[in-house]
């Protein structure tokens, strides 16, 4: 028999194993590794998608946290697994900044992942303390600009997607204003809510109750669109910035070269989950917007995050490590 002949007989049998595996898949329980501790908004998001897909597909989806490093950890465990549907990663905006903030990662980002699912996205909100002379915007950062190198924007840590939407403001604008970084928001919130701070971006859900008591004074909501949480609060677009969109986002992952059919099973599972009722309602509290499409907008929104984040981490001169 041929080389040639050999081949093609070889690659009729991987077809024919692939189309069977995914036509069975799955057949045993799911690993949806989180990269960080349990508790926070990434782990309650897994849990909720977790628990709907072990009753949809009949199988037990085990969520694995293995924090550190800012997720990274945990995204090169999926990385390096067997690609067959069965270790998934659920990771936050994090693993589009993560490639610009770190001068080497154990993985490529693009290549080395495939998109399953886009499931959630969750704004910030530009907030200030209510002695703060300023009501919108447009007075903030006439405010800012009147007096140069004098005032702070702070965030929970170096290289947080509330450090970058302060990055992505002060660039925006021109303004001269020093980036204090905290270690967590937990760090930061006593000094913003006496007002030692100047402006903020912070999670939504985080900055609500705070919003509500009058505590702190909401300026604009990050995402494209108004969030419905805070529907009378307009966007950083509306209020005067181009182009200005900050979200976080939660999608998942799978290691490269997944089958197709697996990738599509997986996908159309996630899809009907983001529907229910209850899911909805408990994605919404968290401050998130659930999504159900297809991995492609997993995909688009990964290359427009690192296309964007590169360029103002990069004129920061922002690095982690």
């Amino acid at each position: 028999m041929s080389i040639r002949l050999v081949l093609a007989a070889t690659a009729a049998l991987c077809a024919v194993y692939t189309g069977a595996h995914a036509q069975t898949f799955p057949s045993k329980p799911i690993r949806m590794i989180v990269g960080f501790p349990a508790g926070g908004t990434t782990d309650i998001i897994t849990r909720t998608v977790a628990t709907r897909m072990t009753e949809h597909l009949k199988h037990q989806v085990v969520v694995d946290n293995r924090g550190g490093a800012s997720g990274i950890i945990g995204a090169d465990i999926v990385a390096k697994a067997r690609p067959d549907g069965y270790t998934l990663l659920m990771s936050p905006s994090t693993h589009g900044t993560n490639l610009s903030l770190y001068s080497k990662l154990p993985y490529d980002t693009v290549k080395d992942f495939t998109p399953i699912a886009l499931v959630a996205t969750t704004p910030y909100v530009l907030v200030v303390h209510p002695s703060m002379p300023v009501k919108s915007v447009k007075e903030l950062i006439a405010y800012v600009k009147a007096r140069p190198g004098k005032l702070i924007f702070s965030s929970s840590s170096i290289g947080t997607a509330q450090h970058l939407a302060g990055e992505l403001l002060k660039r925006s604008a021109g303004l001269d204003v020093e980036h204090v970084p905290y270690k967590g928001t937990g760090a930061l919130m006593p000094d913003l809510l006496a007002g030692r701070i100047n402006f903020a971006f912070e999670n939504l859900t985080v900055m609500t109750p705070h919003i509500k008591t009058g505590a702190m004074r909401p300026l604009a909501v990050t995402s494209a669109k108004r969030s419905p949480v805070l529907p009378d609060i307009p966007t950083m677009i509306e209020a005067g910035v181009p182009g200005f969109e900050v979200i976080g986002w939660f999608g998942i992952f799978s290691p490269a070269h997944t089958p197709a059919e697996i990738v599509g099973t997986l996908n159309s599972t996630i899809a009907a989950i983001m529907k229910e009722p209850a899911v909805r309602e408990r994605i919404v509290a968290l401050g998130g917007e659930p999504l159900s499409g297809p991995p492609s907008d997993l995909r688009d929104l990964l290359a427009r995050e690192i296309k964007v984040w590169s360029k103002v981490i990069r004129e920061a001169g922002i690095r982690v490590d």
